[in-house]
């Protein structure tokens, strides 16, 4: 049985506010993963593309706090990375992604976890979540509605039920 090595990566998407405000732009797994193939075919060609397409994948994307978890292959991490950094717009709004510090370390069994991994990532990715929307509660003040909390609240679900 031939067992696949994938690396996960914990990612924040900045959008430009400015033109964000007149051509609001929302995140979805497909366009984020339609922006980095272009990248990779764009800067590694079709045979860098064709190989790293196989287990290029966006498990996970929180369009309210732009926080997505991007599965990829281990042997092509680094070229998906660097296509990554080369992303400039989804559409014609200028975006940028920020890799987010990963902790290595599961601080509930003191074992220190593989950087990668999607049990850090999940943790990451949980933890950034739900700061940023504390953060977001605390600008929203008054206007958040019960159904932004709910829709947040089904986005931490899913990270929590991403694979083990």
């Amino acid at each position: 049985m031939v067992h696949f090595k994938n690396r996960y990566i914990v990612m924040e998407v900045f959008i430009d506010a400015g033109r964000a405000e007149r051509d609001p732009v929302i995140l979805t797994q497909s366009n984020i993963l339609k922006v980095i193939r272009d990248s990779i075919q764009l800067n590694f060609g079709e045979c860098g593309l064709a190989a790293s397409i196989g287990s290029l994948q966006v498990k996970y994307v929180n369009p309210l706090t732009k926080i997505c978890i991007i599965r990829m292959s281990r042997e092509d991490h680094q070229k998906v990375l660097s296509a990554i950094t080369m992303v400039r717009s989804i559409g014609n709004i200028p975006i940028s992604f920020n890799l987010l510090d990963v902790s290595a370390r599961d601080d509930q069994t003191i074992q220190f976890l593989p950087l990668g991994t999607i049990r850090a990532c999940k943790k990451a990715a949980l933890e950034c979540d739900e700061a940023k929307f504390e953060q977001y509660k605390m600008a929203a003040g008054d206007r958040i509605t019960p159904d932004i909390i709910q829709a947040v609240q089904s986005c931490f679900e899913k990270i929590r039920g991403l694979e083990s």
